[in-house]
């Protein structure tokens, strides 16, 4: 009971400071930027806990390994070339030349590169969950790593840095639905074109085979704690605790209420169960849309862009299970097509300019950009790192799990049998035979 009174001090210590500080204060700004910060590492529990649970259970340390691991060395390769490359000095418009190594700055500056690190693991990690269960983990760290150095922060050095080419255009992605969503989106979707499906996913005919997760209630709790963490994604992105954060958090949330809503509703329209991983799934959809227009349009027209994000969000699932492209998670669909949504949205819906022609050419202009720089660098990238090391792991090591392959524990010691930790489900099986 004391340690709950010792946390509630804390949350009302941090925010009195907002409510008895000027709003233009330095430290005020910087209490909130930190608590944002740590809002969006939060989100990284979020992504761990929905794919290890969209997972089978012999790939569930695996999956949360890559996420443990992907923001740990994402964090020192983002401070000492990403953050460069993306805020930097920036004359040509296409990549930042300073910053590299910050050791020596003002106060302000460490704080934004806590809160921009934040973005940069959330980007990378979004491949985790789409590439589960058949990726070797160094191919995955050795592509993480250059996504965190080299895709991200040059695409993100077009959009937020204030000389990048995409900005001057007047391009609008207030918190990322294209450079962080739809970034981490189009490398999953090469990733997954190079690994290929897992084993039984198809049957010989192209048809899917269900291969669903071990646990849902984790997907449920990744997905609430996604969403908590989405008020210091949107919010902190003011990088100033003002008042515009009141209409930014509202918006997310109404969006991603009706992203779920509309997912739940497509499916009962459709006369399809309504399962719990798409209605998860549209919930973060409507996150993904309302995150670069949350700061500029009004409550109802946020609604509607996260309705429209969960429906793009489950249209877009079934549209790569016909093209046989296997995404454990959904991520291509929830956070690549659903951000290039809402980037459109964001455009469109703009607070005072509503439909107008040119802004929504230049919301077209960087969401194409987006997806040929990044789609085309990562097919490279995982290309190469499957031809030099190898992308996927062998199909023994598929077939009794990654827990014990890559990194000799088991996530479940129940199921352990024998010498064998654990032995290919009967959709695997069957593949191996037909």
């Amino acid at each position: 009971m004391k340690k709950m009174h010792y946390l509630f001090a804390l949350i009302m210590l941090v925010f009195s400071s907002f409510c008895f500080a000027d709003e233009a204060s330095p430290a005020s700004n910087m209490v909130w930027l930190v608590t944002a910060s740590a809002l969006v590492f939060l989100m990284q529990a979020g992504f761990a806990l929905l794919e290890c649970g969209m997972s089978r259970s012999k790939n569930a340390l695996n999956v949360v390994m890559k996420n443990y691991m992907d923001v740990c060395f994402g964090t020192l390769i983002f401070w000492a070339i990403g953050y460069g490359l993306m805020f930097g000095n920036n004359p040509s418009g296409f990549m930042g030349t300073d910053l590299f190594f910050m050791n020596d700055s003002d106060p302000a500056s460490y704080g934004v590169l806590l809160f921009q690190t934040m973005f940069a693991a959330t980007a990378v990690t979004i491949a985790s969950g789409a590439m589960a269960e058949r990726t070797r983990f160094d191919g995955y760290l050795v592509g993480a790593l250059f996504i965190t150095a080299v895709i991200y922060p040059i695409f993100g050095s077009w959009v937020w840095n204030a000389d990048g080419w995409l900005a001057q255009m007047g391009f609008i992605d207030f918190a990322g639905s294209t450079v962080v969503h739809s970034v981490g989106a189009w490398t999953a979707l090469a990733g997954i074109i190079i690994l290929g499906p897992r084993l039984g996913r198809f049957d010989k005919h192209g048809k899917a085979r269900e291969l669903r997760g071990h646990n849902l209630s984790y997907v449920a709790l990744g997905g609430f704690i996604l969403w908590f963490g989405w008020f210091g994604f949107n919010g902190g992105s003011t990088l100033s605790a003002t008042v515009d954060i009141g209409l930014i958090n509202l918006n997310t949330q109404l969006a991603a209420a009706a992203g779920a809503a509309a997912s739940m509703l497509l499916a009962v329209a459709m006369r399809r169960p309504i399962l719990l991983t798409e209605t998860v799934n549209g919930s973060i959809a409507g996150l993904v849309a309302i995150t670069a227009g949350c700061a500029t349009m009004l409550p109802a027209y946020a609604v509607l862009t996260g309705a429209i994000g969960g429906i793009v969000c489950v249209l877009g699932s079934q549209l790569l299970l016909r093209m046989q492209l296997d995404d454990v998670v959904g991520a291509v669909s929830a956070h690549g097509f659903a951000g290039a949504w809402g980037t459109l949205a964001a455009g469109m819906f703009y607070n005072g300019n509503l439909f107008d022609t040119h802004l929504i050419t230049v919301q077209l202009i960087g969401i194409a950009a987006c997806f040929i720089w990044t789609f085309c660098c990562a097919l490279i990238m995982y290309f190469a790192i499957d031809l030099v090391m190898g992308l996927r792991a062998p199909s023994q090591h598929e077939q009794r799990g990654l827990d014990l392959s890559e990194h000799a524990e088991i996530g479940y010691p129940e199921f352990n049998s024998g010498n064998i930790a654990y032995t290919a489900d009967r959709a695997t099986n069957m593949e191996l035979r037909s």
